[in-house]
């Protein structure tokens, strides 16, 4: 047997010769175990009547749902988060699209400013923005308003929106839309008969993306939010932190249906978005600004 043999295949010895491999997957796997740790602790929480010193609760039950449902009005908070969201995203679609057309299909003085505006929403935290935001909703009354929470999520949804669709526009040949106007059509016609209708698959995208982005923003909706406007990220660490004793397993409850309903809307995410792309895009953006 020759020494290359006996050693085994190239892939097996490169493997064996790199132990930072091996300390990658060790971390990875530390760090999965204890993030379904942490999460199963809660979900069976929320099934259990009792739990103190056993590794699992004495007993198994879902009124703990039910009770969570009627103590945190979860109904009306539901009712409010699906309101928000289905607003941003179509408020955030019908300025975004024609925005991120403005950006791929023209050149103007002051594009790479206006441009840069557009990132900024993304690339600062949200926290940054958010307090002298909320200050000038409160100063015009908005905030505490379902109004107020949906203007103040509008401003990184709008960003999302024209970032998305900006490559989509930029793939579409121009000539089809020279085309079309040599034919007579004006450019709202273009714009709603010939290039809509090849849009829509990157507007589906853009629009899942601002629901996700939506339904999971607590700092923007903390800040601008009232008691009867606020979405399920809130009402929980309202549920959490405020005064009062309450089960602790129906907050898990409401933890487990928060948890589930945003896993929901990231698998239907990337089954439209490719995260990846859109970080190379942010780069992109604002390395070329």
């Amino acid at each position: 047997m020759s020494t290359a043999e006996a050693a085994g295949p190239p892939g097996r010895r490169r493997l064996a010769a790199r132990p930072s491999t091996w300390l990658a997957w060790a971390l990875s796997a530390f760090f999965f175990v204890n993030l379904a740790g942490v999460i199963g602790v809660v979900v069976v929480d929320s099934f259990g009547t009792r739990w103190f010193t056993s590794w699992l609760p004495e007993g198994f039950t879902l009124s703990w749902y039910g009770q969570a449902w009627r103590e945190f009005g979860l109904s009306q908070v539901f009712l409010v988060t699906v309101e928000v969201s289905l607003l941003v995203v179509a408020i955030s679609a019908v300025v975004g699209v024609p925005s991120a057309y403005v950006l791929a299909r023209r050149s103007f003085p002051g594009k790479k400013i206006v441009t840069v505006l557009f990132l900024l929403p993304i690339l600062v935290p949200p926290i940054t923005y958010g307090i002298p935001l909320a200050t000038v909703l409160y100063k015009f009354h908005l905030a505490g308003t379902l109004a107020g929470v949906i203007v103040a999520n509008l401003v990184p949804s709008v960003p999302f929106v024209v970032l998305t669709m900006t490559p989509f526009i930029e793939q579409i040949d121009p000539t089809i839309e020279s085309a079309a106007r040599m034919s007579g059509a004006r450019t709202f016609s273009v714009f709603t008969r010939i290039l809509t209708p090849l849009l829509v698959p990157g507007i589906l995208a853009a629009s899942i993306l601002v629901l996700v982005r939506t339904v999971g923003m607590f700092e923007l909706t903390f800040l601008t939010a009232g008691p009867d406007s606020q979405t399920l990220v809130v009402a929980l660490y309202y549920a959490v932190f405020s005064a009062g004793i309450r089960t602790q397993q129906s907050i898990d409850a409401m933890a487990v249906l928060y948890t589930l309903s945003m896993v929901v809307l990231l698998v239907v995410a990337l089954r439209f978005v490719n995260p990846t792309q859109l970080v190379t895009r942010i780069k992109e953006e604002g390395a070329t600004r």
